[in-house]
């Protein structure tokens, strides 16, 4: 009998290390499985509403193309005197020698935009494009300094200016786009969209991180997703407002011209 009851108790032994075994392994592969990639939000029927009929559009696997000529739909200086979207620069500021020219952008951004694992800085050059087909400039100009004084004189009323090569683009907010509110200005190269200065309630944002971004409902994204907002922070002490300073918080797509 004591060597009956000591079979038992060895049996329940193993069974327990057996059982404890197969938890453990069970919990392992569950905590595994809960850590999978986000697949983002998709974005495509906003771009696809959105964007101007200035600006075509096209699909492809998990990419969106959007090409355009890169003029602005409002008034500007720079269309020279004689075009019907001509108007006189603002008392006080100048032109730079540039004129708006027609170019042939093409950006490429992902369908369901996903954070980066390292951010990468925005550099010279088109970031974005607004929804008007115009590219989206950073806060630097050539040499990659920050805009300066002189600089920002030179922007008309849309916060915009032309460059070398007569490609006209913005730096910042302006009188057309979006500027004392919560308008969507247009996508980034990472796909994610960038907004006005304030949230679709009508407050100023407090939470954005270093990239000038949060996550959150808009008035186009029932579902939070991840989008910029231009600084709510006078451009030294101008009218303007910078539109995208940073780094992107996903990975850049191309921009071709």
């Amino acid at each position: 009998m004591k060597n009956r009851n000591h079979k038992i108790k060895l049996s329940l032994a193993i069974c327990t290390v057996i059982s404890i075994f197969a938890c453990s392994k069970d919990e392992t592969t569950t905590n595994k499985d809960t850590t999978t990639t986000t697949t983002g939000v998709p974005v495509t029927s906003v771009v696809q509403s959105k964007y101007t009929s200035a600006v075509t559009i096209s699909t492809s696997g998990n990419s969106i193309t959007l090409k355009s000529n890169g003029t602005p739909d409002h008034v500007s200086p720079y269309y020279g005197v004689g075009h019907a979207l001509y108007e006189a620069q603002m008392a006080g500021s100048t032109l730079n020698p540039g004129t708006i020219g027609v170019q042939n952008y093409a950006m490429t951004i992902p369908t369901n935009p996903v954070e980066a694992t390292t951010k990468e800085v925005t550099a010279l050059g088109a970031i974005g494009m607004a929804l008007n087909g115009v590219p989206i400039y950073n806060d630097r100009e050539g040499g990659n300094v920050p805009v300066d004084a002189g600089v920002l004189g030179s922007f008309d009323r849309a916060g915009a200016h032309p460059g070398p090569g007569n490609t006209y683009h913005y730096h910042c907010t302006g009188d057309f786009m979006g500027n004392d509110d919560a308008k969507l200005i247009g996508f980034l190269r990472d796909g994610f969209p960038i907004y006005a200065r304030k949230d679709m309630d009508g407050s100023y944002p407090s939470n954005l991180d270093a990239n000038g971004g949060h996550i959150g409902i808009t008035a186009d994204f029932s579902t939070a997703i991840y989008h910029y907002h231009a600084s709510n922070t006078a451009y030294l002490g101008s009218r303007f407002y910078i539109l995208k300073s940073g780094s992107y918080n996903g990975t850049k797509g191309t921009f071709t011209q």
